[in-house]
């Protein structure tokens, strides 16, 4: 089962890697919102099948309004808002700047996990948040760091925003007992309310055609759904230290899709960005992220 631990693993990361290069294509024609709609309601769906097949929905009996309340909350931080500044910083930065410059949410774990969680700074954390903040910085100056001239700082903002709420959920999330895939699937059951609510206040539902509608069960049930349930499983299976790691595939194979699909220009700063972010990350070793990155 070892190999094929890494098999999900690696299916998982392909997944995820994708999901930049295919918002940025819907968002041709859509808003962050409208895409969050869809992608929600896919992935709601996709993971009640997932739950049924697992034979899991019997659990949901045994909830209490805390519980609802805990995944409205959580599905809010962490599902909601995530995707929704994740989404619009890509539609501000080219997506090579936004899906690595979101890649820092496991240094805000290491942030968060000292209010919340009571760990303690030390000299290896302090030095891997200075690494991946530098890989940030110049990545926001497109490499022209002695100016400090932030090209789209906004675009930048919102992407941290994006780590920012990804990181204090996840280390929320460790406090969570409840079934993995429900409580995804309730998290983005809730997205679909709020984000059905932003839209009914504030846009328009649109009508999509077909392609779109790839894109969206795309991101919906593949990039969410499918990737979650594939790490759940490698992490199971597998050695889950190396798998972790594994997840450093993610951003590179990010830049391949952004290649290909988009036909971006890798830039040579968001490469040695990455790269200082990625060292950041090896450095606290994965330590408080290692079953929440889905």
């Amino acid at each position: 089962m070892k190999n094929k631990a890494y098999i999900f693993a690696l299916a998982a990361t392909l997944l995820w890697g994708s999901s930049a290069a295919v918002v940025k294509i819907l968002l041709q024609n859509l808003n962050s919102l409208q895409i969050l709609l869809y992608s929600s309601l896919f992935a709601s769906i996709s993971l009640f099948f997932i739950a049924l097949f697992q034979r899991k929905l019997s659990i949901i009996k045994s909830y209490t309004k805390k519980d609802y309340l805990n995944f409205a909350c959580m599905g809010f931080i962490g599902v909601f808002l995530y995707y929704l500044f994740f989404y619009l910083a890509i539609s501000y930065l080219k997506a090579q700047e936004a899906f690595i410059i979101n890649y820092i949410w496991p240094i805000m774990i290491v942030l968060f996990a000292v209010p919340i969680l009571g760990e303690k700074f030390t000299v290896k954390k302090i030095l891997a948040i200075i690494i991946s903040f530098m890989g940030v910085v110049i990545i926001a100056t497109e490499g022209n760091i002695q100016q400090l001239h932030f090209a789209k700082p906004l675009g930048v903002i919102l992407a941290v925003i994006a780590a920012i709420s990804y990181g204090l959920f996840s280390v929320l999330g460790k406090r969570q007992n409840n079934d993995k895939t429900l409580s995804m699937m309730f998290y983005f059951i809730f997205t679909f309310i709020y984000t059905l609510i932003s839209i009914i206040l504030f846009g328009n539902i649109p009508q999509i055609n077909g392609m779109q509608i790839v894109g969206l069960l795309w991101t919906g049930i593949f990039t969410s759904g499918g990737a979650f349930l594939l790490w759940f499983l490698a992490l199971k299976y597998g050695d889950t230290s190396k798998i972790a790691n594994m997840a450093f595939l993610t951003p590179f194979f990010s830049l391949i899709y952004i290649y290909i699909l988009l036909h971006e220009d890798i830039q040579i700063y968001s490469i040695i960005g990455l790269i200082f972010i990625c060292i950041g990350i090896f450095i606290q070793n994965f330590r408080f992220n290692i079953k929440n990155n889905y």
